[in-house]
């Protein structure tokens, strides 16, 4: 897996910042009330964010930019199989 950033300086900023302030709001609460699940998992999402705020890359966008290049050589492929088609059948105005 190559990973290389795929975010900007100022999306990094904005998931630090972000990251920073969930994971402080977390642990507060976690601290009032740590028998609450839900708190520790924020705070695993909040972590999260900032790590992809340091690192520059985002799985998801990643994920989402490679679907997009499957889906546009598809259209290729697939446009250049009708152009095949199109040269082999002959024309039918009907």
């Amino acid at each position: 897996m190559h990973v290389k950033s795929n975010i900007g300086i100022v999306n990094a900023l904005i998931r630090i910042t972000v990251g920073l302030t969930v994971l402080a709001w977390s642990t507060s609460k976690l601290v009032k009330r740590p028998w609450r699940d839900s708190y520790l998992v924020m705070a695993m999402l909040g972590g999260m964010k900032v790590a992809e705020g340091i690192v520059r890359f985002c799985p998801l966008t990643a994920l989402f930019e490679r679907g997009q290049d499957m889906v546009q050589e598809k259209r290729e492929n697939h446009h250049n199989n009708d152009e095949a088609v199109e040269e082999i059948l002959p024309y039918n105005p009907s």
